[in-house]
């Protein structure tokens, strides 16, 4: 089984905030004492955070669910319930994160960057916070908010100095075994490569350098003509090439697969150029294997910078200053890549919509509203009064009257269902007007 995984699922939940208590003081000599029910502690959220600890998303190949911790209840004498622990989720650097959707909501290329990824939900208030004159002893207090959940796909990109690109048993596993400490697997056929292979390769000060240089090589799977289209391997790894300073081309001399190095340029080039086309400006070296099979040096006119073999050793050397060199220069006057604007990934917009589910029936959504509903009791009336008071704030009646809401319509707003009717200049809810024919009423709700 590979134990190298660039794309994989992630389930993340935050945690649910916890009830708010409903108590009363009942201390001896406290005539009627009031409520003293606190307020329950916010769920904890969920983060995604890049690390160089971390090569490969393995472990969320069998395992994606990644859950934060429940906000505590609240209790009586106005304790608040602890606040849950927040999650934070390794992943390697250069991670990209996909909605549902497909599209790009974060991008992790550098150690140590951070997203968030799913919100705790808040805790709800205790009976002691809706203590006022003109209610004396609230019986009802506020259920915690459920904490943020989504599915998502990571993707990952490999950020190395060099990629070695090339078509199918070209010599590049040999090659980056040569200069490294990798060991890729190495067999005399196509497609030996099936996964991506990062090695580091130390060139010392003697070697022209004023102190010891460091680059990581990547060992991509080897493209064929149609890789930006999908044929062959193309579309699993050519996304590895993308963050790469340098590229280095490797050609088969040999021609071992009937292909002439000169054609096999032509093929790379343009593939590199039509996945993404400003691959083709980066610096890259030109360079023909398997020197020690050929008896000539005939490059069938293809320019190329530099002949090696891997297997011999012939021009190693040489190619890994070369390397380090571009690499060095490469580094210095690299510009910190644009980065596409991290979007928040919410389940609603923050402002508040009506839409008509069919005739007479009307759906609010907006996370304002969901939570006015979510967090409190609907089958307390002085709790659903609280509530209603909170829509009318909200505006949800001008809301609904905008949509073409009439009198006796249906409004639904998460497990809240009540009937609309408008009275005077503005439109209002139900309790203003005409009686409820069946009274606010919850539907089923999954559970927790």
């Amino acid at each position: 089984m590979s134990s190298f995984v660039d794309r994989a699922q992630l389930h993340a939940k935050a945690g649910d905030g916890g009830a708010g208590a409903v108590s009363f003081r009942r201390e001896a000599h406290v005539d009627r004492g009031g409520p003293d029910g606190g307020s329950g502690g916010s769920g904890g959220d969920v983060w995604v955070v890049a690390t160089t600890n971390q090569a490969s998303l393995i472990g969320f190949r069998d395992h994606p669910h990644r859950r934060a911790t429940d906000g505590g209840h609240g209790a009586s004498k106005r304790k608040t319930g602890l606040t849950g622990s927040d999650l934070e989720v390794p992943v390697p650097v250069g991670t990209v994160i996909r909605d549902r959707s497909g599209d790009v909501v974060c991008d992790l290329p550098e150690d140590g960057d951070r997203w968030l990824v799913a919100k705790g939900g808040r805790g709800g208030r205790g009976n002691a916070s809706f203590l006022s004159n003109r209610r004396r002893a609230p019986a009802f207090g506020e259920q915690g908010e459920r904490g943020e959940e989504f599915w998502l796909t990571l993707e990952l990109k490999l950020v190395a100095d060099v990629a070695i690109v090339g078509f199918p048993n070209v010599g590049k596993s040999t090659l980056i075994a040569s200069v490294s400490a990798a060991k890729p697997k190495i067999a005399d056929y196509p497609f030996t490569t099936l996964e991506p292979h990062l090695g580091v390769v130390t060139i010392g000060g003697g070697a022209g350098f004023e102190s010891t240089t460091d680059f990581v090589v990547a060992d991509i799977p080897g493209l064929v003509e149609g890789a930006a289209e999908g044929k062959g391997l193309g579309h699993e790894f050519l996304r590895h090439i993308e963050r790469a300073r340098v590229l280095l081309i490797l050609l088969d001399l040999a021609a071992t697969g009937g292909v002439a190095p000169a054609t096999q340029l032509a093929v790379l080039l343009d593939e590199l150029g039509r996945y993404q086309p400003d691959l083709l400006d980066r610096p890259r070296l030109v360079v023909g294997s398997k020197s020690d099979l050929i008896a000539d040096r005939d490059h069938d006119g293809a320019p190329i910078d530099l002949v090696i073999s891997a297997v011999t050793g012939e021009g190693v050397r040489v190619l890994v200053g070369r390397l380090a060199e571009m690499v060095v220069q490469a580094r210095s006057v690299a510009v910190p890549a644009a980065r596409p604007a991290i979007v928040i990934h919410r389940p609603f917009p923050e402002q508040i919509a009506a839409q008509r589910l069919a005739p007479g029936v009307f759906e609010v959504i907006g996370r304002a509203a969901e939570r006015a509903v979510g967090l409190s009791d609907l089958t307390d009336d002085q709790a659903l009064d609280v509530v209603l008071a909170r829509l009318r704030r909200l505006g949800v009646d001008r809301v609904l009257a905008r949509a073409g809401a009439r009198d006796g319509d249906e409004v639904r707003i998460a497990d809240l269902e009540f009937t609309w009717y408008r009275y005077g200049p503005d439109s209002s809810l139900s309790p203003g007007g005409p009686p409820v024919e069946a009274g606010p009423r919850r539907r089923p709700r999954s559970t927790r």
